[in-house]
């Protein structure tokens, strides 16, 4: 399949497709983490004023980072059939107007943060941005399986710029919270990615349902699993959480565990269920949500 040449495009489509651009769904997982570790971070729940600025900020500066990974992988999003309805690959707009479109929204992210928030958060958005176009997309992707595990690291970025944002320094609870979103990464996609196998193995990606077993992949997601499970547990006493996130964290790693061993199970003779894969994608979304939801929960019950 080749990437659509330039027709005819009505304005609301233009706007949909530059909407479309900044893959907003990924967005709202970034963001749902960063404001409740804004509530940990102050102990009470922010100046409204400052969340909106941290949100918006942040938003922008991962559509950026969106906008350039489309750009960068228009070639293979035409190859794949979960992607070949993106805007480049219809030819909504030109690969250049794309790529101003999204330097536009990095400068405008890095000023909206380092003006009303601090230096601080704004630069590590920008950070964020850099390893996700440079690391992930550019060098590690088209390259190696552990490609979503380092490239993992930008999509945790957000809970340092919400700690930070409030803070404006980093300590050992927004470590730990990076290192949680980091390992829930790769279980995360690689359920996904279990999903989209030939996908990816038509587009020369070696996600690592393709260039390892699905027998290995599923025991590797089920490994980051348990120690995404024991890392949230860790947070608790660090960060002087009570007993809802507790027991928040208890029984959501449970579940999740449960999908994994599920997934891992079902993965014999190099083939694994779609439908077991997809529940732990989805749980996977239910369950970032809601850790973090409760542990906001948890800071606003102990200090009412």
């Amino acid at each position: 399949m080749t990437i659509a040449t330039s027709r005819a495009f009505s304005t609301m489509d233009v706007i949909k497709g530059y909407v479309a651009l900044t893959k907003p769904r990924i967005i709202e997982l970034l963001l749902v983490t960063t404001i409740p570790t804004m509530v940990v971070a102050a102990n009470a729940i922010p100046s409204l004023w400052l969340i909106v600025d941290t949100l918006v900020g942040g938003t922008l500066a991962a559509a950026g980072a969106n906008a350039f990974n489309m750009v960068i992988d228009r070639d293979i999003d035409a190859i794949m059939e979960r992607t070949k309805r993106r805007p480049l690959v219809r030819g909504v707009m030109s690969p250049r107007a794309a790529t101003t479109f999204a330097v536009a929204l990095e400068l405008i992210a890095f000023a909206v943060l380092a003006i009303w928030v601090n230096l601080l958060s704004a630069w590590l958005a920008v950070a964020a941005m850099l390893f996700y176009v440079f690391v992930y997309t550019i060098w590690l992707k088209r390259r190696s399986k552990q490609n979503i595990v380092i490239g993992g690291a930008a999509g945790a970025v957000p809970v340092l710029v919400g700690w930070a944002a409030v803070t404006g320094n980093l300590t050992w609870t927004p470590v730990l919270l990076f290192l949680v979103v980091f390992i829930w990464t790769p279980p995360h996609f690689w359920a996904l990615a279990v999903r989209y196998r030939d996908d990816y193995s038509a587009a020369h990606v070696p996600m690592m349902p393709v260039v390892a077993s699905l027998r290995r992949t599923t025991l590797e997601i089920l490994i980051y699993t348990v120690i995404m499970w024991a890392l949230t547990v860790l947070i608790g006493p660090v960060a002087h959480l009570g007993w809802i996130y507790a027991l928040a964290s208890m029984i959501l790693g449970g579940f999740f565990t449960f999908y994994a061993m599920r997934l891992f199970r079902h993965a014999v003779h190099d083939r694994a269920d779609a439908g077991e894969a997809m529940r732990l994608f989805h749980f996977s979304i239910t369950y970032l949500t809601a850790l973090f939801v409760l542990m906001a929960v948890d800071v606003l019950v102990n200090n009412h």
